[in-house]
């Protein structure tokens, strides 16, 4: 069995508003799967679902060969992590406080914390570079800091899957980079499914194995980078002009939006 996940005929409203249509497929063990798509394409839905967040209007949703309204809150949280977009810095913890927290699905009734806990901890600290920064209060990092810290606690939980919901929205370009980097090297070095939301389709070229890309709660592409970044099907999705050619850094697609003001000189 090499799905990680498998989606068949998923519905979801809100309210009499529907906001994903009849989505069907699946993702492999051990992808870097990123969804792409315009504002209102029902990209973090898609993803809310995935992570047990909130249920599908219908349909059916497998999470390592077993239906998602199979698992317990605990047991899920032991096969799926979920990173939010927006995660809240202004509380008194420290670092390895915050990513002590991902054990808590492996922790017993008494919710103690044994040395096996403390251990991986610290190599989740470790493989995202913060353990210098152990005994800093969350208050004190920077944007990027802080989003290593809460994937730090993802990779504490020792999940086979871990959700991310544009985890470089908002930072530098370096550290986008960084967040990328340290994404692809989890996905490679510990074969962990990467499942990611993101804005950023020339980053997703970069990084992405698989590419989704909806529009309005429907499937538009699916596949490999080259194969749904083209300009036919972006133009389609987005509703803008854009240039599509490869990329300098190697055999993937790079895309460039044309302004207004040149519109004449491409015509």
């Amino acid at each position: 069995m090499n799905q990680a996940i498998s989606i068949n005929n998923l519905n979801y409203s809100y309210g009499n508003i529907s906001i994903l249509k009849n989505l069907s497929f699946h993702i492999q063990r051990g992808d870097f799967f990123i969804i792409i798509g315009p504002n209102g394409s029902g990209k973090t839905t898609l993803l809310r679902l995935l992570a047990g967040i909130i249920s599908p209007r219908d349909g059916r949703i497998d999470v390592l060969g077993d239906s998602i309204e199979d698992y317990t809150r605990k047991t899920l949280a032991r096969k799926i992590a979920y990173v939010s977009q927006t995660v809240p810095v202004d509380f008194p913890f420290t670092v390895s406080e915050v990513v002590l927290m991902g054990r808590s699905p492996h922790l017993g009734m008494l919710g103690l914390e044994k040395e096996k806990d403390l251990a991986t901890a610290k190599q989740a600290m470790e493989f995202t570079e913060l353990d210098l920064l152990a005994d800093r209060r969350m208050n004190q990092l920077s944007g990027g800091e802080c989003q290593r810290v809460f994937i730090a606690r993802a990779i504490c939980q020792e999940t086979d899957i871990i959700l991310l919901d544009e985890p470089t929205a908002s930072l530098d370009l370096a550290h986008q980079t960084r967040i990328m980097d340290l994404m692809e090297k989890l996905q490679k070095e510990r074969d962990i499914t990467v499942v990611m939301v993101s804005h950023d389709v020339n980053l997703a070229a970069m990084y992405g194995k698989t590419l989704l890309l909806l529009k309005e709660g429907q499937i538009v592409s699916r596949g490999k980078p080259d194969e749904v970044l083209t300009f036919q099907t972006l133009e389609a999705a987005y509703g803008c002009t854009l240039l599509v050619d490869e990329s300098p850094l190697g055999r993937f697609p790079r895309v460039t939006p044309v302004p207004g003001r040149l519109m004449k000189i491409k015509d």
